[in-house]
């Protein structure tokens, strides 16, 4: 067998390779997601998506991105079941709240796991937020996303009106794998 000096790598690294296998680059951000596909409900044209990624530190950054949506604000929630399949988003459940907390704001301590606040959405149909929540795990657990729903409402959450914020309708719904 004949040796061959690859430039730039030192004997020790050439051997690595050799015995571990060249298994090519890792997955940039090495962080556990989940994603959802937001589909219009109760008559609404809202679409949109959203990602929830696993932080270091422990807790889940969530990106919410909306279209086709009335101008305003809007409660952004999740809720207990993966189902969005009725047209009202009824079988998505209460929000999600494994800690058995009242409803609040997304930075108040004592809340829902699912209270992620509220969306604005501008003339143009479109939305953004952008929240961490410490509650959340995208890992398997009690208080993991997956298999769990996120919904648009239809009204700005008022963060004290129990058990839901006063938000009214569901408008968009979206599974969370």
């Amino acid at each position: 067998m004949r040796t061959r000096i690859i430039p730039g790598l030192t004997l020790a690294a050439a051997a690595a390779f050799v015995l571990i296998g060249w298994a090519g680059p890792k997955k940039a951000s090495g962080k556990a997601t989940a994603k959802a596909k937001i589909e219009a409900k109760s008559g609404s044209t809202v679409t949109g998506k959203a990602t929830f990624t696993e932080l270091a530190q422990g807790g889940v950054r969530a990106q919410v991105h909306v279209e086709k949506a009335a101008p305003g604000t809007h409660g952004l929630h999740l809720h207990e079941k993966g189902d969005c399949s009725d047209p009202e988003a009824k079988n998505a459940g209460g929000h999600f709240n494994p800690g058995g907390m009242e409803h609040a704001g997304p930075m108040d301590a004592k809340r829902h796991a699912g209270d992620l606040g509220n969306i604005e959405v501008k003339a143009d149909g479109k939305g953004d937020l952008d929240i961490t929540s410490d509650m959340l795990t995208v890992k398997a657990g009690p208080n993991s996303v997956v298999g769990r729903s996120i919904v648009v409402h239809e009204k700005a959450d008022d963060f004290k009106t129990q058990p839901t914020g006063n938000s009214g309708a569901r408008f968009g719904c979206g599974v969370i794998k």
